[in-house]
């Protein structure tokens, strides 16, 4: 359930879209050669969904919705939808708040008289990751096998949670937050007497006729179901389990992509909910420092491909979505996928077949040779606003590391000019400026516009590894369990390097007795001893800590 893992009162059109166009000539052959590219005909796959002025222009889909039966993914299969949940948990809430039931500023005390600290949280707080309730999500060790595939009532959910140290004071800082949306359905329940999910096929599936809405508590019962893949050691794997009263309001509901098509039209064209609150709903989140996040309620505005979009994605086990709006346009898209850990991001095929539905396709870069010579007089640390990008040659590669975060490789698309590779559209030309210093043109997630990062320095000289023995260094190998999978710990001479299940194994740098930095994906790896015995490691990553207990 992140993230980049969710009719009532009368409505005007909340957005100002121009007239739908027709998609540019050839597009349906386009779209169809990127799922195919991106996704194999006997894997899992995909099923995409483009409507234009609430008309659907396109459906897609590629691959397998069960493997084992063969049985393809078609326009009717169902899939978990994740964290697109929240938009119709919000919608939700703000139905109730038109209709009088509620008001966004109320204290959660009024509803849930019992949680911690309710007097201090409203419910504008929880809809916007701002209440500073620890996400159940994030505590070390729970997300494992044990605690998710069982059932649970809301109240018992709550209870997972509700007694662990807050990360921040309610309204004060930005933290993406499941347990915040548990309690946005705990809130619809009590405000209804209704579970939170039927209150959804009440007031917003059954009125809008989105057949296959529900929740995935249901799934079993579902015939065109689709299953849901990860990967494994050795490739293919069926997903963690988890019972889906598990995820709740904050990513439990299933659908088909067409369905999704028919909710984005009715929620961007007010047919949901009042446009005061649908202002509300997609306007970013000011913090009192006057920081600003681009989220809000269940759904985030963001910039693309020149203009202004609107969007949220979803991540559970076995499944990924995304889902984008773009109001210039009047054009809404979703894909829906059955693996967890696809080659290639259902976000990024999305924005692609997105900005070639707009007429507005993202450069295609080759990859070309390149030789030292011409990349070295642009190595160094270039400094943008509100970080920095280091080029450097790592092991005879040329790579980008952004801040103190990951290492990519980047690819010479020959006029000095780089990309990410298939994976990721960003990339970027070097130039120079007026004085001759080296200037990073960046073009984020393949955007025309462009963000400058000004040459600062040399690449900086990397301090010596911490000498850990080698009878500590073999201590640590062995096998871990994560809630992801297994992760396994290797020690060859003075080298230690760890794989999880379905990934590269990434080499790990010693900067501590038992604490190491996999510089390839900006985490930290810390290994957890108890009365001289290893017991434990902690990967930490983002923000989020996966923790695996030794086998």
């Amino acid at each position: 359930m992140r993230r980049g893992f969710l009719v009532g009162a009368a409505a005007v059109a909340c957005v100002s879209a121009t007239p739908a166009m027709a998609l540019p000539s050839g597009f349906k052959a386009k779209a169809d050669a990127l799922l195919a590219q991106s996704y194999a005909a006997d894997g899992p796959g995909a099923s995409v969904v483009i409507s234009e002025g609430g008309k659907v222009v396109y459906q897609g889909q590629r691959g397998l919705a069960d493997i084992a039966s063969k049985r393809p993914i078609t326009a009717a299969t169902v899939f978990r939808i994740g964290s697109i949940t929240k938009q119709f948990s919000a919608a939700a809430v703000l139905q109730l708040a038109a209709e009088g039931n509620l008001k966004l500023s109320d204290p959660l005390s009024r509803y849930l008289p019992n949680y911690p600290n309710a007097a201090a949280i409203t419910v504008q707080q929880l809809l916007n990751h701002t209440s500073g309730v620890q996400s159940y999500t994030s505590i070390p060790g729970w997300m494992v096998e044990a605690n998710t595939n069982k059932a649970y009532t809301t109240e018992q959910l709550i209870a997972e949670f509700k007694d662990q140290p807050a990360p921040s004071k309610p309204g004060e800082a930005w933290n993406y937050n499941n347990s915040g949306y548990v309690l946005v359905g705990a809130l619809i329940e009590a405000v209804t007497g209704n579970r939170w999910s039927d209150q959804i096929v009440m007031q917003i599936a059954k009125p809008l006729g989105l057949a296959t809405l529900r929740d995935g508590v249901e799934e079993a019962s579902i015939a065109d179901m689709a299953t849901g893949y990860t990967k494994g050691e050795t490739g293919l794997i069926l997903a963690n389990k988890i019972h889906m009263s598990v995820p709740a309001a904050a990513g439990a509901l299933v659908a088909k992509a067409g369905d999704l098509a028919i909710w984005g039209n009715a929620l961007h064209h007010g047919k949901i909910i009042p446009a005061p609150y649908y202002a509300q709903m997609i306007a970013p989140t000011k913090l009192p420092g006057g920081q600003v996040e681009q989220y809000g309620f269940g759904i985030a505005p963001e910039p693309f491909r020149g203009t202004s979009a609107i969007g949220h994605g979803g991540g559970i086990f076995g499944f990924a979505s995304d889902s984008l709006y773009v109001p210039s346009n009047d054009l809404f898209i979703a894909i829906l996928t059955n693996s967890d850990s696809a080659e290639i991001s259902q976000g990024m095929v999305m924005r692609k077949l997105a900005a070639i539905a707009m007429g507005k396709p993202f450069a295609v870069l080759p990859t070309v040779a390149y030789t030292t010579n011409e990349v070295e007089p642009y190595l160094g640390v270039y400094k943008f606003d509100g970080g920095v990008r280091t080029v450097s040659i790592v092991d005879g590669t040329l790579s980008v590391k952004r801040d103190e975060g990951r290492v990519s490789e980047v690819f010479s698309a020959g006029t000095k000019r780089f990309h990410y590779g298939a994976s990721d559209l960003s990339w970027f030309e070097m130039r120079r400026d007026a004085a001759g210093k080296p200037v990073m043109a960046f073009h984020r997630d393949g955007d025309d516009a462009v963000t400058l990062g000004i040459w600062a320095g040399p690449v900086p000289l990397e301090a010596a590894a911490f000498a850990v023995s080698a009878a500590v260094l073999t201590s640590y190998a062995g096998t871990y369990s994560t809630p992801i999978g297994k992760a396994k710990v290797v020690v060859e001479g003075a080298t230690i390097t760890l794989q999880l299940a379905g990934q590269p194994s990434f080499p790990l740098r010693a900067v501590g007795p038992a604490d190491f930095t996999v510089a390839a994906v900006g985490a930290k790896v810390r290994f957890v001893s108890i009365a001289g015995k290893v017991t434990a490691l902690e990967i930490l990553q983002g923000g989020q800590t996966l923790p695996g207990t030794r086998d």
